[in-house]
Protein backbone atom coordinates (compact mmCIF):
# COMPACT_ATOMS: atom_id res chain seq x y z
CA UNK A 1 0.00 0.00 0.00
CA UNK A 2 3.06 2.67 1.06
CA UNK A 3 4.52 1.63 -2.17
CA UNK A 4 1.11 2.30 -4.54
CA UNK A 5 0.81 5.59 -2.17
CA UNK A 6 4.20 6.91 -3.34
CA UNK A 7 3.92 6.07 -6.74
CA UNK A 8 0.61 8.34 -6.75
CA UNK A 9 2.79 10.91 -5.20
CA UNK A 10 4.90 10.63 -7.64
CA UNK A 11 2.51 10.43 -10.77
CA UNK A 12 0.54 13.69 -9.19
CA UNK A 13 3.49 15.24 -9.10
CA UNK A 14 4.94 14.92 -12.78
CA UNK A 15 1.97 15.78 -13.38
CA UNK A 16 2.08 19.33 -11.58
CA UNK A 17 5.87 19.14 -13.09
CA UNK A 18 4.13 19.36 -16.78
CA UNK A 19 1.69 21.62 -16.04
CA UNK A 20 4.10 24.38 -14.98
CA UNK A 21 5.09 27.01 -17.85
CA UNK A 22 8.81 25.91 -19.40
CA UNK A 23 10.78 28.29 -20.88
CA UNK A 24 12.31 28.17 -23.97
CA UNK A 25 15.31 29.97 -23.06
CA UNK A 26 17.01 33.03 -24.49
CA UNK A 27 20.00 32.78 -26.42
CA UNK A 28 22.94 35.48 -25.80
CA UNK A 29 23.22 38.38 -28.10
CA UNK A 30 26.38 40.56 -28.78
CA UNK A 31 28.46 42.06 -31.21
CA UNK A 32 27.48 44.06 -34.31
CA UNK A 33 23.89 43.48 -35.46
CA UNK A 34 22.69 41.53 -38.50
CA UNK A 35 19.83 44.39 -39.40
CA UNK A 36 19.27 47.95 -38.33
CA UNK A 37 15.96 50.92 -39.01
CA UNK A 38 15.81 54.39 -38.62
CA UNK A 39 13.27 56.54 -37.13
CA UNK A 40 12.72 60.12 -37.56
CA UNK A 41 11.80 62.76 -40.18
CA UNK A 42 13.48 64.58 -42.96
CA UNK A 43 17.17 64.63 -41.49
CA UNK A 44 17.30 60.92 -41.47
CA UNK A 45 15.66 60.86 -45.41
CA UNK A 46 19.10 63.19 -45.90
CA UNK A 47 16.29 65.69 -47.25
CA UNK A 48 18.06 68.43 -49.86
CA UNK A 49 21.14 66.38 -50.68
CA UNK A 50 20.68 64.82 -54.02
CA UNK A 51 20.79 66.53 -57.51
CA UNK A 52 17.06 67.14 -57.62
CA UNK A 53 16.22 69.38 -55.10
CA UNK A 54 13.52 69.11 -52.66
CA UNK A 55 13.75 65.25 -52.23
CA UNK A 56 14.40 62.56 -50.39
CA UNK A 57 17.70 61.11 -50.78
CA UNK A 58 18.29 57.76 -48.13
CA UNK A 59 21.13 56.86 -49.59
CA UNK A 60 22.92 59.89 -47.93
CA UNK A 61 21.55 59.47 -44.80
CA UNK A 62 23.84 59.41 -41.15
CA UNK A 63 21.99 56.41 -40.33
CA UNK A 64 21.27 53.71 -42.60
CA UNK A 65 22.28 55.26 -45.66
CA UNK A 66 24.97 53.22 -48.48
CA UNK A 67 26.78 56.17 -49.55
CA UNK A 68 30.84 55.31 -48.05
CA UNK A 69 31.55 59.19 -48.38
CA UNK A 70 29.01 59.79 -45.79
CA UNK A 71 29.85 56.52 -43.76
CA UNK A 72 26.98 56.11 -42.10
CA UNK A 73 26.39 53.86 -39.25
CA UNK A 74 24.93 51.40 -41.59
CA UNK A 75 28.31 51.17 -43.45
CA UNK A 76 30.62 50.98 -40.62
CA UNK A 77 28.63 47.71 -39.44
CA UNK A 78 28.56 46.21 -42.53
CA UNK A 79 32.39 47.01 -42.51
CA UNK A 80 32.76 44.32 -39.81
CA UNK A 81 29.20 42.30 -40.12
CA UNK A 82 28.60 41.47 -43.75
CA UNK A 83 24.90 39.89 -42.35
CA UNK A 84 23.60 43.17 -41.91
CA UNK A 85 23.99 43.79 -46.45
CA UNK A 86 20.73 44.82 -47.48
CA UNK A 87 19.25 44.75 -44.01
CA UNK A 88 18.93 48.62 -43.36
CA UNK A 89 15.82 50.10 -43.43
CA UNK A 90 15.03 53.83 -43.36
CA UNK A 91 11.81 54.23 -41.65
CA UNK A 92 12.07 57.61 -41.41
CA UNK A 93 9.26 60.22 -42.94
CA UNK A 94 9.74 63.85 -44.08
CA UNK A 95 8.11 66.61 -42.24
CA UNK A 96 7.29 63.86 -39.21
CA UNK A 97 7.15 64.69 -35.49
CA UNK A 98 7.18 62.91 -32.30
CA UNK A 99 3.32 61.86 -32.68
CA UNK A 100 4.56 60.03 -35.66
CA UNK A 101 7.30 57.84 -33.96
CA UNK A 102 4.74 54.90 -32.79
CA UNK A 103 3.70 54.46 -36.45
CA UNK A 104 7.83 54.02 -37.41
CA UNK A 105 8.31 51.83 -34.66
CA UNK A 106 5.77 49.51 -35.37
CA UNK A 107 6.97 49.68 -38.88
CA UNK A 108 11.13 49.08 -37.55
CA UNK A 109 9.44 45.63 -35.86
CA UNK A 110 8.10 44.18 -38.50
CA UNK A 111 11.49 45.03 -40.30
CA UNK A 112 12.63 42.81 -36.78
CA UNK A 113 15.57 45.23 -36.96
CA UNK A 114 18.52 43.87 -34.57
CA UNK A 115 19.30 48.09 -34.07
CA UNK A 116 16.82 51.18 -34.24
CA UNK A 117 18.17 54.73 -34.46
CA UNK A 118 15.97 57.28 -33.36
CA UNK A 119 16.16 61.17 -34.06
CA UNK A 120 13.31 63.19 -33.75
CA UNK A 121 11.60 66.54 -32.39
CA UNK A 122 13.31 69.55 -34.88
CA UNK A 123 9.81 69.49 -35.89
CA UNK A 124 8.10 69.51 -32.96
CA UNK A 125 10.95 72.23 -32.49
CA UNK A 126 10.47 74.05 -35.41
CA UNK A 127 7.04 74.96 -36.30
CA UNK A 128 4.78 78.16 -37.54
CA UNK A 129 5.03 80.26 -34.13
CA UNK A 130 6.32 79.72 -30.99
CA UNK A 131 3.26 79.43 -29.49
CA UNK A 132 2.54 75.86 -31.66
CA UNK A 133 5.66 73.89 -30.62
CA UNK A 134 4.58 71.03 -29.35
CA UNK A 135 4.16 70.88 -25.27
CA UNK A 136 6.83 68.96 -23.49
CA UNK A 137 4.72 66.90 -22.00
CA UNK A 138 3.07 65.22 -24.83
CA UNK A 139 6.39 65.11 -26.52
CA UNK A 140 7.62 63.09 -23.74
CA UNK A 141 4.09 60.98 -23.57
CA UNK A 142 4.61 60.53 -27.29
CA UNK A 143 8.36 58.78 -26.83
CA UNK A 144 7.30 56.94 -24.36
CA UNK A 145 4.92 55.24 -26.54
CA UNK A 146 7.20 54.83 -29.07
CA UNK A 147 9.56 53.35 -26.83
CA UNK A 148 7.14 50.65 -25.64
CA UNK A 149 5.95 49.84 -29.07
CA UNK A 150 9.88 49.19 -29.68
CA UNK A 151 10.96 47.26 -26.46
CA UNK A 152 7.65 44.91 -26.30
CA UNK A 153 8.04 43.95 -30.71
CA UNK A 154 11.71 43.73 -30.31
CA UNK A 155 12.54 42.77 -26.86
CA UNK A 156 16.37 42.21 -27.63
CA UNK A 157 16.93 45.31 -29.92
CA UNK A 158 19.34 47.91 -29.55
CA UNK A 159 17.66 51.11 -29.57
CA UNK A 160 19.97 54.29 -29.92
CA UNK A 161 18.13 58.09 -29.10
CA UNK A 162 20.26 60.63 -30.62
CA UNK A 163 19.59 64.82 -29.47
CA UNK A 164 17.83 66.91 -31.50
CA UNK A 165 20.27 69.34 -33.13
CA UNK A 166 20.92 72.90 -31.88
CA UNK A 167 18.32 74.96 -33.88
CA UNK A 168 19.45 78.33 -31.96
CA UNK A 169 23.13 77.30 -33.55
CA UNK A 170 21.83 77.41 -36.94
CA UNK A 171 20.50 80.64 -36.48
CA UNK A 172 23.78 81.62 -34.53
CA UNK A 173 25.59 80.69 -37.81
CA UNK A 174 23.62 81.77 -40.45
CA UNK A 175 21.88 85.18 -39.72
CA UNK A 176 24.09 87.58 -40.72
CA UNK A 177 23.17 85.60 -44.54
CA UNK A 178 20.92 87.73 -46.21
CA UNK A 179 20.19 84.93 -48.66
CA UNK A 180 19.77 82.39 -45.97
CA UNK A 181 17.39 84.60 -44.46
CA UNK A 182 15.27 85.50 -47.27
CA UNK A 183 14.80 81.30 -47.78
CA UNK A 184 13.76 81.31 -44.63
CA UNK A 185 11.61 83.89 -44.48
CA UNK A 186 10.15 83.30 -48.06
CA UNK A 187 9.43 79.73 -47.40
CA UNK A 188 8.41 79.72 -44.05
CA UNK A 189 10.95 78.19 -42.55
CA UNK A 190 11.35 77.47 -38.83
CA UNK A 191 9.72 80.43 -37.93
CA UNK A 192 9.22 79.75 -34.06
CA UNK A 193 13.11 80.29 -34.60
CA UNK A 194 14.10 81.85 -37.38
CA UNK A 195 11.32 84.40 -37.77
CA UNK A 196 12.74 88.06 -38.20
CA UNK A 197 16.31 86.40 -38.20
CA UNK A 198 18.02 89.60 -37.94
CA UNK A 199 15.99 91.32 -35.84
CA UNK A 200 18.36 92.58 -32.59
CA UNK A 201 14.99 93.85 -30.80
CA UNK A 202 14.41 91.92 -27.31
CA UNK A 203 11.23 90.40 -27.96
CA UNK A 204 13.31 88.30 -30.89
CA UNK A 205 16.01 87.68 -28.37
CA UNK A 206 14.08 86.25 -25.85
CA UNK A 207 11.70 84.19 -28.39
CA UNK A 208 14.80 82.48 -29.47
CA UNK A 209 15.85 82.01 -25.87
CA UNK A 210 12.63 80.21 -25.27
CA UNK A 211 12.87 78.31 -28.22
CA UNK A 212 16.27 77.43 -27.62
CA UNK A 213 15.07 76.14 -24.26
CA UNK A 214 12.11 73.98 -25.49
CA UNK A 215 14.90 72.30 -27.60
CA UNK A 216 16.72 71.87 -24.60
CA UNK A 217 13.91 70.09 -22.36
CA UNK A 218 13.06 67.85 -25.24
CA UNK A 219 16.60 66.69 -25.34
CA UNK A 220 15.80 66.05 -21.61
CA UNK A 221 12.64 64.22 -21.90
CA UNK A 222 14.67 61.70 -24.59
CA UNK A 223 17.45 60.60 -21.99
CA UNK A 224 15.16 60.45 -19.06
CA UNK A 225 12.63 57.90 -20.59
CA UNK A 226 15.41 56.22 -22.65
CA UNK A 227 17.04 55.71 -19.28
CA UNK A 228 14.32 53.62 -18.04
CA UNK A 229 15.09 51.12 -20.78
CA UNK A 230 17.82 48.87 -20.72
CA UNK A 231 18.17 48.56 -24.08
CA UNK A 232 18.57 52.28 -24.94
CA UNK A 233 21.30 54.60 -25.02
CA UNK A 234 20.81 58.10 -25.24
CA UNK A 235 23.78 59.69 -27.45
CA UNK A 236 24.34 62.25 -23.71
CA UNK A 237 23.63 65.41 -26.30
CA UNK A 238 26.71 64.65 -28.56
CA UNK A 239 24.83 66.30 -31.62
CA UNK A 240 22.80 68.89 -30.08
CA UNK A 241 26.37 70.35 -28.63
CA UNK A 242 27.70 69.47 -32.02
CA UNK A 243 28.36 73.42 -33.93
CA UNK A 244 27.52 72.61 -37.77
CA UNK A 245 29.29 74.83 -39.81
CA UNK A 246 27.72 77.15 -42.45
CA UNK A 247 29.02 74.64 -45.21
CA UNK A 248 27.84 71.45 -43.92
CA UNK A 249 24.12 73.20 -44.31
CA UNK A 250 21.81 72.74 -47.71
CA UNK A 251 21.85 76.24 -50.11
CA UNK A 252 18.53 75.03 -51.12
CA UNK A 253 17.04 75.74 -47.88
CA UNK A 254 19.27 76.67 -45.43
CA UNK A 255 18.07 74.25 -42.96
CA UNK A 256 18.68 70.66 -43.78
CA UNK A 257 22.52 69.32 -43.50
CA UNK A 258 23.67 68.70 -46.83
CA UNK A 259 26.69 65.46 -46.85
CA UNK A 260 29.15 67.07 -45.72
CA UNK A 261 26.38 67.77 -42.75
CA UNK A 262 25.11 64.27 -43.15
CA UNK A 263 28.84 63.01 -42.59
CA UNK A 264 29.11 65.05 -39.73
CA UNK A 265 26.30 63.36 -38.22
CA UNK A 266 27.06 60.18 -38.66
CA UNK A 267 30.49 60.74 -37.51
CA UNK A 268 29.69 62.49 -34.11
CA UNK A 269 26.84 60.18 -33.38
CA UNK A 270 28.60 57.09 -34.19
CA UNK A 271 30.81 58.08 -31.85
CA UNK A 272 28.43 58.29 -29.10
CA UNK A 273 26.29 54.72 -29.83
CA UNK A 274 27.08 51.66 -28.51
CA UNK A 275 30.57 49.71 -28.91
CA UNK A 276 29.83 46.89 -30.89
CA UNK A 277 33.17 45.45 -30.83
CA UNK A 278 32.27 44.20 -26.63
CA UNK A 279 31.48 41.03 -27.54
CA UNK A 280 31.05 39.75 -23.78
CA UNK A 281 27.98 39.01 -22.40
CA UNK A 282 27.27 40.45 -19.05
CA UNK A 283 26.75 37.53 -16.44
CA UNK A 284 23.60 37.33 -13.52
CA UNK A 285 23.40 35.56 -10.47
CA UNK A 286 19.96 35.03 -8.75
CA UNK A 287 19.51 33.90 -4.93
CA UNK A 288 16.44 32.64 -3.88
CA UNK A 289 14.36 32.48 -0.30
CA UNK A 290 11.32 30.48 0.29
CA UNK A 291 8.53 32.71 1.18
CA UNK A 292 5.02 32.63 1.53
CA UNK A 293 3.04 31.18 -1.19
CA UNK A 294 6.58 30.80 -3.60
CA UNK A 295 10.41 32.61 -3.82
CA UNK A 296 11.63 35.81 -3.37
CA UNK A 297 14.55 35.99 -6.25
CA UNK A 298 17.33 37.97 -6.08
CA UNK A 299 19.64 39.30 -9.25
CA UNK A 300 22.56 40.96 -9.20
CA UNK A 301 24.65 40.57 -12.28
CA UNK A 302 28.67 41.80 -13.43
CA UNK A 303 30.23 42.99 -16.45
CA UNK A 304 33.74 43.31 -17.95
CA UNK A 305 32.44 47.00 -19.34
CA UNK A 306 29.51 48.04 -17.01
CA UNK A 307 26.13 46.65 -16.39
CA UNK A 308 23.31 47.97 -17.73
CA UNK A 309 20.21 46.42 -16.13
CA UNK A 310 18.44 43.47 -15.53
CA UNK A 311 15.18 41.99 -16.82
CA UNK A 312 12.77 39.34 -16.04
CA UNK A 313 9.58 38.02 -17.20
CA UNK A 314 7.27 35.66 -15.68
CA UNK A 315 5.77 32.90 -17.34
CA UNK A 316 7.08 34.04 -20.48
CA UNK A 317 5.35 37.22 -20.19
CA UNK A 318 6.68 40.92 -21.03
CA UNK A 319 10.51 41.69 -19.76
CA UNK A 320 10.15 44.22 -16.77
CA UNK A 321 12.87 45.66 -15.59
CA UNK A 322 14.52 44.40 -12.47
CA UNK A 323 14.68 47.35 -9.65
CA UNK A 324 14.89 44.70 -6.87
CA UNK A 325 13.69 41.30 -4.92
CA UNK A 326 10.71 39.52 -7.03
CA UNK A 327 8.53 37.42 -5.43
CA UNK A 328 7.37 34.41 -7.89
CA UNK A 329 4.63 32.39 -7.23
CA UNK A 330 4.44 29.09 -6.56
CA UNK A 331 4.51 26.55 -10.10
CA UNK A 332 5.29 30.05 -11.63
CA UNK A 333 8.75 30.36 -13.91
CA UNK A 334 10.74 33.35 -13.73
CA UNK A 335 13.14 33.94 -16.73
CA UNK A 336 15.72 36.81 -16.78
CA UNK A 337 18.80 38.22 -18.04
CA UNK A 338 21.75 41.37 -17.78
CA UNK A 339 22.20 43.48 -20.46
CA UNK A 340 25.22 45.31 -20.61
CA UNK A 341 25.97 49.43 -21.67
CA UNK A 342 26.91 48.13 -25.18
CA UNK A 343 23.46 46.03 -25.77
CA UNK A 344 25.25 42.80 -25.07
CA UNK A 345 22.31 40.49 -23.74
CA UNK A 346 23.46 37.18 -21.74
CA UNK A 347 21.37 33.99 -22.53
CA UNK A 348 18.61 33.77 -20.09
CA UNK A 349 18.21 31.62 -16.88
CA UNK A 350 15.15 30.18 -15.57
CA UNK A 351 14.09 29.45 -12.11
CA UNK A 352 10.32 27.47 -11.52
CA UNK A 353 9.32 28.36 -7.58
Amino acid sequence: MKTKIAALLLAVAGALMLLAPASAGDPAKTGYPNSMASTGDSITRAFETCFLPFTDCPGNSWSTGTNTSVNSHYVRIAAHNSLINGRNYNDAVTGAKMADLNGQAQTAVSNGAEYVTILMGANDVCTSSESTMTPVATYRAQFQAAMETLTKGLPNTRIYVVSIPNIWQLWNVLHTNWWARFVWWSAGICQSMLQNASSTAQADVDRRARVRQRNIDFNTQLQQVCALYVHCRFDNNAVFNTSFPANDVSTVDYFHPNVAGQTLLASVSWGATFNFTDTIAPVSTATTAPVTGGLSVAITATDNVAVRGIEYRINGGTYTRYTGAVTVATGSTITYRAVDVNGNIEASHSITA
